[in-house]
């Protein structure tokens, strides 16, 4: 660490973050050059974590070794237990624990430990479960503040919309809003991607094989002194208003990796099969262990996808991709000609995409040169919110279908009370509005 950034000064440092983001919106309108930064000036950025599970630890710490004048001053959870876990986990780790500067003061528990993160930083790290990512992140965009926006952005399409609305303050601000939707800074699915779309290697696509098929996740357990709130809120990957269900909360890494081959274009319909045959025990809440779902995009193109959480089934991640002219396997990597003969195969360099997408979050803020992920995010999670709708009703939706949806999942207020237990869906039965009116009384 430089002199300067070890013996902070305020002024200097209030000035090289209102350089940073007016050079930000001012390159947005194309306006002016670069900006570039003065010898001499305190160049600490503050970096907060909101939502301390291990994603969220991860990105942390992601964050702090991608830029060596990045410091750790604030954690927020809903719950004081996390957060303390958290920090353990960061003192311990050597490469990063001379940044932690965070206090039993700058750690905040409840529902609104947002807004005390927030006002403490310069840049803010979105990990919660995704219900709570709209609200966050636009609290955090009106505050001026640099964001890392883990995945999905939101649970339901009344989510999305904000979150849209949020990004484009963002932009008109200078601000970055990095996506944790971390293939596309994968250098090999780069240069994969390069292969398909800018090389044409395999033609023109004509259809996508999408797979994310893996096990079961963690389940942290009950406890008679937990409200059922607070059950949900703990176990919140089994809860579709609080996780989006599998098909938002992991698989839509699949699901992102097609929209970007596919121009980022929205799908014309989906149809969908899924259900729950594993985790049938009322502790695992009420989402699906599988899905199935066919989506046919315009001009003729379709995905064929599946995911699912089972154990003790075969596991595979990965999208083929059949073209005109041959076939390509985006994570492995290689690109096949019609008669199967391996064209092309990556050999570069592999770092951690982890870690690239902090670095370059964080030059985008030292540049002036802003990030804008939003586009991409909110529509990678309005496909997953699709697929999962398509799924749980049975029904074919188109895409108008979906967007234009006003069901809100989850509860208005929160608070540490009983709420009730949403039914598992029942293709066939369930209408889109069904899960949103459990929360209505």
């Amino acid at each position: 660490m430089s002199d300067s950034s070890s013996n902070p000064s305020p002024n200097s440092r209030r000035d090289f973050l209102k350089h940073s983001a007016i050079a930000g919106s001012a390159l947005a309108a194309m306006t002016v050059p670069q900006y570039a930064h003065a010898a001499g000036t305190d160049e600490t950025l503050r970096v907060g974590l909101i939502g301390c599970g291990g994603r969220g630890r991860g990105a942390a710490i992601d964050a702090l070794m991608a830029d060596k004048n990045a410091r750790l001053v604030a954690l927020g959870d809903a719950f004081m237990d996390r957060a303390e876990g958290a920090l353990t986990d960061f003192t311990a780790n050597a490469e990063v624990s001379d940044r932690v500067d965070v206090t039993k003061e700058t750690m905040y528990d409840g529902f609104d430990n947002f807004k005390k993160v927030i006002d403490s930083v310069d840049v803010v790290v979105l990990a919660t479960p995704p219900h709570f990512r709209p609200e966050h992140l636009r609290y955090a965009v009106e505050a001026g503040k640099h964001c890392f926006v883990e995945k999905p952005v939101a649970v339901d399409a009344p989510g999305v919309k904000h979150v849209q609305e949020s990004c484009k303050i963002a932009a008109e601000k200078g601000l970055s809003i990095v996506s944790g939707l971390c293939w596309r800074y994968d250098h090999a699915v780069r240069a994969t991607m390069q292969q398909i779309l800018e090389e044409k290697a395999i033609g023109d696509i004509v259809a996508i094989e999408s797979k994310y098929n893996a096990g079961t996740l963690w389940h942290r357990g009950d406890n008679p002194e937990w409200s059922r709130m607070e059950y949900q809120v703990r176990n919140w990957l089994y809860y579709t208003w609080l996780s989006g269900d599998h098909i938002a909360e992991q698989a839509i890494h699949s699901l992102d990796k097609c929209a970007w081959m596919l121009g980022d274009e929205a799908p014309i319909s989906a149809m969908g099969i899924g259900g729950r045959q594993q985790r049938t025990d009322p502790k695992w809440g009420h989402i699906f262990d599988h899905f199935t779902v066919f989506f046919e995009f315009p001009n003729g193109k379709h995905v064929y996808f599946t995911c699912r959480q089972q154990d003790n089934t075969d596991t595979f991640v990965d999208e083929r991709v059949l073209g005109t002219n041959g076939q390509a396997e985006v994570l492995k990597n290689v690109v096949y000609d019609n008669n199967g003969k391996r064209t092309w195969r990556y050999r570069g360099d592999r770092p951690s995409m982890y870690r690239v997408e902090h670095q370059e979050f964080f030059k985008s803020i030292r540049d002036g040169k802003p990030i804008a992920n939003g586009d991409y995010m909110c529509n990678s999670t309005m496909l997953a919110i699709m697929g999962r709708m398509a799924c749980y009703t049975g029904k074919t939706l188109t895409w108008e279908d979906c967007i234009n949806d006003t069901n809100r999942l989850g509860p208005t207020t929160y608070d540490w009370v009983d709420l009730p237990e949403p039914p598992v869906a029942i293709p066939g039965r369930t209408q889109l509005g069904d899960l949103a009116s459990v929360y209505q009384g």
